[in-house]
């Protein structure tokens, strides 16, 4: 129970963190696949993301909720923790974005030397199911339909990745780059 609210009490500093560190990680997985860069750079690439991006968004959610913190205290009114809800925010955006780069990362260190495609195709459905798992979490939380929720992340979330993918083929055939 102690858990429950818990995640109850802090689902959007969760679904903030998870859904941003798998749509910015997810986008450097598909830009990286559309310019055909190798596995470990895509990892690298990756890694660096989860962890520069996910302490920017930790620490910018710390600052927030100071801010809004001070302010509420002056109101006499009891806010959620500036540090827990920091912490959530990276801890969510680094454990949950890195769904993503888990095919390569498998890829590296098995030496399995598997096709780009098939990595991105993997890389792909797992982040559709992680999408999917964070719109259903948020739905029953907020108690809101689970599948309607679902689905949304998972259009916001494609969307984005799309975007990222075409950006860096795009770019890539624009600059004659070809890895």
């Amino acid at each position: 129970m102690v858990m429950r609210d818990f995640f109850k009490r802090y689902i959007p500093e969760f679904v903030y963190g998870a859904v941003d560190g798998t749509v910015t990680t997810f986008a450097v997985v598909a830009a990286s696949a559309g310019a055909g860069i190798s596995s470990s750079v895509i990892l690298i690439l990756g890694i660096a993301n989860l962890i520069a991006d996910g302490f920017s968004m930790g620490s910018s959610a710390y600052l927030a909720a100071s801010a809004e913190h001070e302010e509420s205290v002056r109101d006499s009114q009891k806010r959620s923790s500036p540090k827990i809800i920091g912490a959530v925010t990276f801890l969510a955006f680094v454990v949950v974005g890195s769904v993503p780069v888990l095919p390569y990362l498998i890829d590296v260190i098995a030496n399995l030397k598997a096709p780009n495609a098939v990595l991105f195709y993997v890389s792909s459905a797992l982040t559709a199911a992680t999408f999917l798992a964070i719109g259903f979490i948020k739905g029953k939380v907020s108690k809101q339909s689970p599948w309607q929720s679902a689905g949304i992340t998972l259009l916001l979330g494609a969307i984005a990745a799309g975007l990222a993918y075409f950006a860096g083929d795009i770019l890539a055939a624009w600059l004659g780059i070809r890895i």
